[in-house]
Parts: C-alpha cells; sequence; structure tokens
C-alpha cells in the first residue's frame, strides 16, 4: 500500500501548496470518505477540464486550473496522498469519440479510434474506489444542453464515496489495470506518443505551448456555451 502513497517526480504532493490546499479543503473532515469527497468536488469542479502538456505535474495542474484525465486525476491523487488516503491511476482505452464536441474537429479527426484514458481509484473502508473527476459541472451541463452526450451515457458526474463513478464508461474499450503514479504514465505515453494522438516532441517543444493554450480556450468557449 506504500506506494500509493508516495510523492513523486510528477505527484508532488509534499510541495507547500498541495499540503496548503489539502488542509484547507479538508478542515472540519473527520473521516476519510468526507476527505475524499470533498478533494474529488475540488478537482471536479475547481479544476477545470482542458488538454495539457502530459509534462505537467500536480502542482502545474494546480497553476493552471486545467487538465486532461491524465493530469486532472494526477492531481487528484496528490491531494488524497497529501492527506493518507492511497490513491492510483485505473488504466484503460477509450474510442476518442468520446471527446467530440469537447475539442475541435481538427483534432477529433485526426486522433486515433481508441486512446488511453485514466482515472482515480481511492482506498476506502477497505477497498479501491473509483471516482473519476474529468468532466467539470459547466462543461458536462453544456455537453448535456448542445446534444454531445446523452443522458443515459453519463447520467451523473456525482459521487457518494461509495460506489464506483466512471465517468466515460460507455466508451471505455478496454481495461488495462493499475498504475501507482503518473510518472509511470508518463513513461507510457511518451513513448506511443503516435498511438495516443500525441504531437512529436519537436512540434510540442517549439509550438506546444500555443496548441494548448487554444485547445484550452476552445474547450472554455464550449463551457460556457458560446
Amino acid at each position: 500500500m506504500e506506494e500509493y502513497l508516495q510523492a513523486t517526480t510528477f505527484c508532488d504532493w509534499q510541495a507547500p501548496e498541495i499540503l496548503g490546499l489539502a488542509e484547507e479543503i479538508c478542515q472540519g473532515a473527520f473521516t476519510e470518505k468526507e476527505r475524499a469527497l470533498r478533494i474529488f468536488s475540488f478537482i471536479r469542479d475547481e479544476i477545470y477540464f482542458g488538454i495539457n502538456n502530459m509534462k505537467t505535474k500536480a502542482t502545474g495542474v494546480l497553476k493552471l486550473r486545467t487538465g486532461e484525465c491524465g493530469t486532472k486525476t494526477n492531481l487528484q491523487i496528490a491531494l488524497l496522498r497529501a492527506v493518507g488516503i492511497p490513491a492510483r491511476f485505473r488504466v484503460t482505452r477509450c474510442k476518442s469519440e468520446a471527446l467530440r464536441g469537447i475539442v475541435p474537429d481538427w483534432l477529433a479527426n485526426r486522433m486515433p479510434p481508441v486512446v488511453s484514458h485514466f482515472w482515480c481509484e481511492c482506498f476506502l473502508e477497505g477497498r479501491w474506489v473509483s471516482c473519476e473527476a474529468m468532466l467539470d459541472r459547466p462543461l458536462y451541463e453544456s455537453l448535456l444542453e448542445k446534444g454531445q452526450i446523452e443522458l443515459e451515457q453519463i447520467p451523473t458526474i456525482d459521487w457518494d464515496g461509495e460506489s464506483d463513478l466512471r465517468v466515460l464508461k460507455p466508451w471505455i474499450v478496454e481495461d488495462r489495470g493499475i498504475l501507482a503514479s503518473y510518472d509511470d504514465i508518463y513513461e507510457m505515453m511518451d513513448k506511443s506518443r503516435g498511438e495516443e494522438g500525441i504531437p512529436p516532441r519537436i512540434v510540442e517543444r517549439l509550438l506546444g505551448w500555443m496548441i494548448y493554450w487554444y485547445l484550452r480556450r476552445y474547450t472554455d468557449k464550449v463551457r460556457k456555451r458560446r
């Protein structure tokens, strides 16, 4: 269980800003379930969904206030570990069509049919529970309103601290098990950039900041229902 509590290069939960935020979020929460629920709500709605450079650490996600399934989950795991709750990544393969409407069409049309997808599992009351916080509420409600997703596909983004919440479950095609840290995720994704639709290193190095800024801006417009 110790590996699911460790700080790593990317899961830098021992940084003062992570520890301070964890303390603030969980003030007055006396059970692990309550702390996990508060962290989940913060990650879901205060950290908006947006495409980041995959090299972004947990502290970087906190600074940007945005993250996609990998980096956003990494901050969630960092905060959980900061309050002593074991947390890990569930690794799956997901139909990329799940991102249509969230990212520009030119990107959606160029993505592989299936890409990696991740969410958080935390250890509560003697068992692992899925608590996927990928979609913030404004984005979720906007996607429903525009018909990009249907209520039958994603009936809720709320988590009760007991049942498994897997937001993109209808699009999952393969379960690849678990990984302890985002460091493992980064290494895996970096080795399979073409397969995952991630820009080549040279493009990311030269234009990455512009690409990610544009993608986050696009998703923010979707969120605002414009």
